[in-house]
């Protein structure tokens, strides 16, 4: 830390790096920032892990989709009540992901589930293993050989404030989770498998973590260190479009297209059974050579649905970053004293900024937290485009929650000298407009004073008609829809689609 750093509000306490400038909310800080789906201003925006919520006073429409995703793992919930066909507003959901309407009133198990699936309910429990943790003694796995790693199984949740893990963070007929850190130990679970290092995907890691080894891409493995300093015993990195083999089941990582390190992961059982789950991403035409997924069938989707409504019809990445080094350029051509601000997540929008100070040939000030960060990436473009004060360039990065009027007013009042003006960028999914679409030129930017804010559709998650041909290229068996999924008008619309998609 220098003191640049101190004097525009960042200090250290201890040897945590802390943010602690004038943006009050503790959501500012790094570390702990949400990704694009909770960035919308003003809506509701519903994370995959608050779908699952059960309280008494909750009026939701009773019907076998409702059931299904707020079982969690008590499976004894999903009845068919015969009497009442008017509740079973969803029952299409049984035929569109294969499941048949049983005229019994038999409790369908997580076991029967399985075999509905066309899967096999083997016992997931690796044999002959110890009951003790994985310790930093752990022997590591192997690579693209037959056999698996020893891992520990966990023991079962202790604590009853913890909310047991939701069935689509489970990998059937496999001891494998994704993205389910926050429930603690998961019983059965011998692999815990983390997409990318965004908080509503990691949360639930910290440097207590003890449960099971965490599978990931090497860059999000540092991050996991140097971030949240999660004991790297548990730690064990998995290179991109390389095949693992971990606990009999071959699993390869893929280029997710969405913040650095994320990656789609794909699993393939032993019976030949595989499953494709996206965590966060933005599929793209590029996808569409993956050797993996031109040469084998995907029979499950777990599919990122943050922008499954037709409504969301995304430019290109490319066009978006020439739009904001347009209106870069002609911004200082007016008014040359303009300090320039990108928005951003702990990680993620790179490509924006990275942008602009290539077009004009300027560094790139970020305080010491997100440098660390970014120069964990190993990216010697951006690595070499950082600088550590703040008035030896007029581009800079500040948390995306921070880019509001009064704020960058304060903000500006720190270089009164320098600049007379603030342009800000604020590049998420959620400032797309139908009336504008892909006519960006059309944008108007919010203007008061000397502030002005864009708000530009460049979003790392797939819009609606990306996700329509990936699916459409893909054609897997079923499609478990991971994000938006508590609302069961959402759930019924976005099946609509799949049905669609698949014919």
């Amino acid at each position: 830390m220098n003191n640049a750093d101190e004097e525009y509000g960042y200090m250290i306490n201890g040897d945590e790096e802390e943010e602690r400038s004038f943006f009050d909310d503790d959501d500012d800080k790094l570390c702990i920032e949400e990704d694009d789906e909770e960035d919308k201003e003003n809506f509701e925006t519903i994370t995959e892990d608050k779908q699952i919520k059960d309280d008494d006073d909750e009026e939701e429409e009773e019907s076998f989709g409702a059931d299904f995703y707020r079982c969690g793992t008590d499976w004894s919930c999903l009845l068919r009540n015969n009497n009442d066909e008017t509740k079973l507003k969803q029952s299409n959901l049984l035929q569109i992901w294969g499941l048949k309407n049983d005229n019994d009133e038999k409790k369908l198990k997580q076991s029967n589930l399985f075999e509905i699936w066309g899967l096999k309910n083997s016992n997931p429990k690796p044999n002959n293993v110890p009951s003790s943790l994985p310790t930093s003694s752990h022997p590591p796995f192997k690579k693209s050989k037959t056999g698996s790693s020893s891992i520990n199984p966990n023991q079962s949740n202790s604590h009853n404030s913890i909310k047991p893990c939701p069935f689509y963070k489970k990998m059937p007929g496999t001891p494998f989770t994704v993205d389910a850190f926050r429930y603690g130990s998961v019983p059965d679970c011998s692999a815990y498998f983390l997409t990318h290092f965004h908080a509503d995907h990691y949360g639930g890691l910290s440097k207590k973590w003890s449960h099971g080894p965490i599978y990931c891409t090497p860059l999000t493995a540092r991050l996991l260190k140097i971030s949240l300093y999660v004991n790297s015993s548990f730690i064990h990195p998995l290179e991109i479009d390389t095949e693992y083999v971990i606990d009999g089941v071959r699993v390869t990582l893929l280029e997710a297209n969405h913040c650095p390190g994320a990656a789609l992961i794909h699993f393939c059982l032993s019976s030949g059974v595989s499953y494709l789950h996206t965590g966060d991403f933005r599929a793209s035409k590029a996808m569409q050579s993956y050797h993996l997924l031109v040469n084998h069938k995907v029979n499950v989707l777990y599919l990122d649905t943050t922008y499954c409504n037709p409504k969301y019809k995304f430019p290109a990445k490319e066009d978006v970053l020439n739009y904001v080094v347009k209106v870069t350029k002609n911004f200082l051509m007016r008014q040359p004293k303009t300090l320039v601000v990108v928005g951003a997540y702990s990680i993620g929008k790179e490509c924006v900024y990275l942008a602009i100070s290539k077009a004009l040939g300027v560094k790139i000030y970020a305080n010491a937290s997100r440098r660390r960060l970014l120069q964990s990436f190993d990216w010697s473009d951006l690595s070499r485009s950082l600088c550590t004060q703040p008035k030896d360039t007029l581009l800079h990065v500040l948390p995306i929650s921070s880019l509001k009027v009064e704020t960058l007013k304060e903000y500006l009042k720190n270089f009164n000298n320098q600049y007379a003006a603030v342009l800000a960028f604020r590049p998420t999914g959620w400032t797309f407009s139908e009336s504008i679409g892909k006519q960006l030129d059309l944008i108007k930017p919010i203007s008061k004073g000397n502030v002005t804010i864009y708000g530009v559709p460049y979003s790392e998650h797939s819009s609606f008609t990306e996700l329509k041909e990936f699916v459409e290229f893909l054609k897997p068996d079923k499609i478990i829809p991971t994000v938006n999924v508590g609302n069961p008008a959402n759930r019924e619309k976005m099946q609509s689609y799949f049905k669609e998609w698949l014919k």
